[in-house]
């Protein structure tokens, strides 16, 4: 089956051939903010320059940087956080302890109000989630990074061929995230941002909204619209949905059950087979009966 799993690569859509988007591959640059000029995704020394992928048509950022484009992120999260005329600036990678001095991870971006002497007046936590992937992408990648130059329609024919795995990131990352930080945070009564695709918040259990003012978290959603002229993909703020922490954070941790029959089936299936392989020496209830 052919296919094409790349939608960016080190920045710029993977038919972008212009001087300025093969300069960036050449190079391995990033071109949203990263903390050093070069894309560090993976490996430092050979970076895994895939910011999106594309599935059934739609583009999909796997890259937590991605979402740095032009900071748009932080002033929205500013909006939510301060009133419209504070200072603040941001401050990446927090780490947050516990009352024991035990991590509770480190926060992605803090967004800091200061006075005009420079002290601290406000602050408020914005996370980044990206979207796992499953199957792998690093092969993909380098074949087109090898044919590039040589090839003007690059296609996939190999195995395991990277898809969005939704499921693990709200799982492994997202959830996990509310409960050890947003906890912390909630408790401090700091307000939390989170931004993400629209994709992946449509696969999140329906959240209860609030009214901005006894919101704890702003969801910043946003999309990547491609610019025609500029032949690059724009990070475009799609809306923003208000919740509170404890609402949110109980919809997204629980999971919906299935029937417990459909269990019990499995647990009968499963002893059949331990028993069937391996006959129990001491005799059952219903053997003592007959005896």
């Amino acid at each position: 089956m052919n296919s094409n799993p790349l939608a960016e690569v080190f920045g710029f859509p993977i038919d972008n051939r212009t001087p300025e988007a093969e300069r960036y591959r050449k190079n391995k640059l990033c071109p949203f903010n990263n903390k050093v000029p070069s894309c560090t995704k993976d490996k430092a020394n050979d970076p895994l320059g895939v910011c999106s992928i594309v599935e059934e048509g739609q583009t999909i950022i796997t890259c937590p940087i991605r979402f740095r484009e032009d900071w748009l992120i932080a002033e929205d999260a500013s909006q939510f956080f301060f009133k419209s005329d504070a200072s603040w600036t941001s401050i990446a990678e927090v780490r947050l302890n516990d009352k024991d001095g035990n991590t509770a991870g480190n926060i992605d971006l803090v967004l800091v109000s200061y006075d005009e002497r420079g002290r601290v007046l406000d602050f408020g936590s914005l996370e980044i989630q990206a979207v796992y992937i499953s199957g792998n992408v690093r092969n993909p990648f380098a074949r087109y990074m090898s044919v590039r130059q040589r090839s003007t329609n690059f296609t996939w024919n190999g195995p395991n061929s990277p898809k969005a795995d939704f499921l693990s990131s709200s799982r492994k990352r997202l959830a996990p995230q509310m409960l050890y930080k947003g906890g912390i945070l909630k408790t401090w009564n700091k307000k939390q941002a989170v931004a993400l695709q629209t994709s992946f918040f449509e696969t999140l259990p329906r959240l209860k909204e609030a009214p901005q003012s006894k919101a704890d978290i702003a969801w910043l959603l946003y999309e990547l619209k491609l610019d025609k002229k500029s032949n690059r993909f724009r990070l475009t703020k799609n809306r923003i949905v208000y919740t509170e922490f404890l609402s949110a954070l109980k919809q997204i941790t629980t999971a919906d059950p299935g029937k417990i029959d459909d269990f019990i089936d499995i647990l009968q299936q499963k002893l059949d087979e331990k028993l069937e392989g391996n006959p129990p020496d001491a005799p059952t209830l219903t053997d003592l009966a007959l005896t």
